[in-house]
């Protein structure tokens, strides 16, 4: 991704965010954020939203409001 401007970086945000991009394509990401803001925020909010949905999958409801979930999904499937 030889010069990258913000187009390629937003483009390719996602990727390199999940580090699924080669070596050189992330470094030049890398480079392109070193000199541009808003870039640099766009890729702060990815951070911070995959932070947050990896947190969030941790949790787990309390037993007691599974058990009353599936008792009611199954009432509901017993008269459909």
């Amino acid at each position: 991704m030889s010069g990258c401007d913000c187009s390629k970086a937003k483009a390719e945000l996602e990727e390199f965010l999940h580090g699924e991009l080669c070596r050189e394509d992330a470094a030049d990401i890398r480079e392109h954020m070193d000199d541009c803001e808003d870039c640099t925020t766009e890729h702060r909010v990815g951070v911070v939203l995959i932070e947050t949905v990896r947190r969030a999958c941790k949790e787990t409801a309390p037993e007691e409001l599974r058990g009353e979930i599936l008792a009611r999904i199954r009432l509901e499937q017993s008269t459909h």
